[in-house]
């Protein structure tokens, strides 16, 4: 079954907004998430901001689960469910639980619960370890409690490919479903923010002191974040015959990797990933308008990404619009490209893309059309969502408008 699949819901939460249209409004107005750590102390840092969403509460989100029994990763994630599906006008226990699936990506899965066990063995008191701990911390559990949460029995599988992990979501997603093994699935990615992930990119000397410029000169490096996006993938044919809002199509996928360095990516291996996307999409080069870009900010990922780019398109990648939201958000590691997915999905029904803020001296090396400072207004008939992660995995997810849908 070789079934077109298209997004009708989006669900989103993030620093800077939750829910698609407070965070799409937030996003094209160039609103920064980035603030002083609350989660923890960072006195003993050498750096002091993220982006965390503040203010979070599950309560409203978690119906038949505890909240106060999952953890925050799979609260942010059900939160996102629970949004797609409302946005998506799907009722959980109006579907066949049996048809509808779940694949979600992360980079940590639950890092607050091993902190907590660590605090433990640190001051000796293994015996107050949670008799639930065996049940929160793997990272399996995102997808489901997810599942568990709306009641879905179908496919059920989280993809912890680091930063590319939301894509690689997307990508088994769009393979069940061409398959018919689903007639529903929820794909996307979360992560919550930790004092270990902090500290392993504090150490990387990868976090910038007070800002994310990606493409910039000047860029000293990321933000580390949070968050979570589900995009509500089902069978445009189904969509179509319900009603349903179609933000975008789901076109085609192409995965890498590079082979070649644990923590520094290749252009080489970014590339193949975007060839291949674009072939099985059957998108030219040509027909891509909007690029949302890995851009982490950090000096070596931006000049190697434009590298790649330049591999695609050729001269065009100069003129090509490619911004990075993470001088927005944060980086949110699995979420990253689950939420940069929603924007592609959104730029190409809106036909609007989202900038990159920050930015204020070009880099010779880094020659893109990033987008700078303002959202702009253009017609965004195809868009390509670009993830990269350590370890070397790359995942290119193409997003193509659907006329025949309804506005």
């Amino acid at each position: 079954m070789d079934a077109r699949v298209v997004v009708t819901g989006i669900g989103v939460v993030t620093p800077i907004g939750s829910g698609r249209q407070a965070f799409w409004r937030h996003l094209l107005a160039g609103r920064c998430g980035v603030a002083p750590v609350e989660s923890f102390d960072t006195s003993g840092y050498k750096v002091h901001v993220g982006c965390e969403v503040k203010d979070f509460d599950p309560a409203p989100y978690v119906e038949r689960l505890e909240a106060e029994r999952l953890g925050r990763a799979s609260q942010l994630a059900i939160a996102a469910a629970r949004l797609a599906l409302a946005d998506a006008e799907r009722a959980a226990e109006d579907l066949e639980p049996a048809r509808c699936g779940v694949a979600m990506g992360t980079t940590s899965g639950e890092p607050r619960e091993v902190e907590r066990f660590d605090d433990c063995y640190v001051a000796e008191r293994l015996e107050q370890v949670d008799d639930r701990f065996m049940s929160l911390y793997p990272c399996h559990v995102i997808a489901g409690h997810v599942a568990a949460e709306l009641g879905f029995a179908g496919p059920n599988l989280v993809i912890p490919a680091a930063c590319a992990a939301g894509n690689y979501a997307i990508a088994n997603a769009l393979d069940v479903l061409r398959a018919g093994r689903a007639e529903l699935m929820l794909a996307g990615g979360a992560d919550c923010f930790s004092r270990i992930t902090y500290t392993g990119f504090a150490r990387l000397g990868a976090i910038a002191p007070e800002r994310c410029q990606p493409f910039d000169k000047n860029r000293r490096g990321m933000i580390p974040g949070e968050g979570a996006a589900v995009l509500v993938l089902e069978p445009l044919a189904r969509a179509l015959a319900r009603g349903a809002p179609v933000y975008a199509e789901v076109r085609g996928y192409g995965l890498s990797c590079d082979a070649h360095h644990m923590t520094a990516a290749h252009p080489d291996g970014a590339a193949r990933a975007m060839a291949r996307a674009l072939e099985e999409s059957g998108a030219g080069a040509d027909e891509v308008a909007y690029v949302s870009a890995h851009g982490t900010g950090t000096p070596t990922n931006d000049r190697l990404e434009t590298r790649a780019l330049e591999r695609i398109f050729g001269d065009r990648a100069r003129r090509l619009p490619t911004s990075s939201i993470k001088s927005m958000i944060g980086h949110t590691m699995g979420a990253a490209s689950a939420i940069e997915g929603a924007v592609c999905a959104l730029a190409v029904h809106d036909d609007h893309v989202p900038p990159t803020i920050h930015f204020e001296r070009p880099d010779p090396e880094c020659e893109v059309d990033c987008v700078p400072n303002e959202a702009r207004a253009m017609k965004v008939p195809v868009a390509m969502n670009n993830a990269y992660a350590f370890g070397g995995n790359n995942a290119s997810v193409i997003f193509r408008k659907v006329p025949e849908a309804r506005p």
